[in-house]
């Protein structure tokens, strides 16, 4: 006689095999290369908003124009004509590049940056837990390719990962690439997963549960346990108060069978490590670097987000050098 399930363990058991089997529906549909082919943006075309900040060393513009925020910043004296492009890790927006970008003005560098769907002041354009790479990676391509030159194109966390996707998919083809933090190149599960258990254990139940990555953030200090060390230039509340719901397919999608990093690039790459990033470990970003032979560079004490750290002037200072001397 078969044994039952007692009742208590049948129903979450249930949900966790219809929901499985939900994720690898759409991890297996999910097609770059089709994607690509496709125009994801489904809002009207035009600006909806926009201003202008002059500061001392250039002008910040904000604009939302066909649906997704664009901040650029341009210098009052440019130096080098190839622009440089940020892009956002989960839950970020573009704002979290805005130091960097009127530090980079200063220096006499032109930048630009996005806030993809959903994120900063882009609105949503289909549920977050839809949102795949692949979907992320074609208004990361459409809004790269509005620019006049090819730029260097500098990725944070997720944001890293959609320039590793960029590489492959789109072209290995730009002026030089800079890694923050990002996602490793193979495999987010075998180099995340057991150090977010035990960073987390409760926000990664949470999000299996309601299937996005909103409760890996879910209070002030969660989200600052996880992104900022206790040094970081903003209070856990005022980070907290800027980030946004993000999707949970995106996490599984870096990963065999649904992703194979290239084997050679021609793009220079510099790979920037925090010291004390909580997601992943200076040794698992060191191999990363080392599999695109990238320069590697390892920003003393700090979290995921090395932008918003004590020692991120001095990472940054060490970009800036780094891009005068190849582009």
């Amino acid at each position: 006689m078969k044994k039952r399930l007692p009742p208590f363990l049948s129903l979450p058991l249930g949900y966790l095999g219809v929901l499985g089997g939900w994720v690898l529906y759409h991890l297996r549909r999910a097609n770059p290369e089709a994607t690509l082919q496709t125009n994801a943006n489904r809002r009207p075309m035009g600006i909806t908003w926009e201003c202008e900040e002059p500061f001392a060393h250039g002008v910040l513009r904000r604009v939302v124009e066909n649906g997704i925020e664009h901040v650029t910043c341009q210098p009052a004296e440019q130096r080098f004509a190839t622009p440089i492009f940020f892009q956002h890790g989960m839950w970020h927006g573009a704002w979290c590049w805005e130091a960097w970008q009127k530090q980079l003005a200063a220096w006499g560098w032109e930048s630009h940056a996005i806030s993809l769907p959903g994120h900063g002041h882009s609105p949503a354009q289909r549920s977050i837990q839809f949102c795949t790479l692949d979907y992320y990676l074609n208004f990361l391509r459409a809004e790269i390719a509005r620019l006049p030159h090819k730029p260097v194109l500098v990725g944070h966390s997720m944001g890293g990962a959609l320039t590793q996707w960029y590489l492959r998919y789109v072209g290995d083809d730009l002026p030089a690439v800079v890694m923050v933090a990002s996602w490793v190149s193979h495999a987010m599960l075998a180099d995340n997963l057991l150090r977010y258990l035990r960073l987390d254990p409760v926000g990664l139940l949470l999000m299996l549960i309601h299937w996005d990555a909103a409760p890996m953030v879910r209070t002030p200090q969660v989200a600052a346990r996880a992104l900022i060390s206790r040094q970081a230039l903003l209070s856990p509340e005022a980070l907290y108060a800027r980030l946004t719901p993000e999707s949970a397919l995106v996490l599984l999608q870096h990963n065999p069978p649904f992703w194979r990093p290239p084997e050679r690039i021609r793009t220079p790459m510099l790979w920037l490590a925090g010291e004390a990033d909580a997601f992943f470990s200076v040794e698992a970003m060191r191999r990363s670097a080392a599999h695109y032979g990238a320069d590697f560079y390892v920003a003393a004490g700090a979290g995921h987000n090395i932008m918003m750290e004590p020692s991120g002037a001095e990472a940054l200072q060490h970009i800036h050098h780094w891009l005068a001397e190849r582009v």
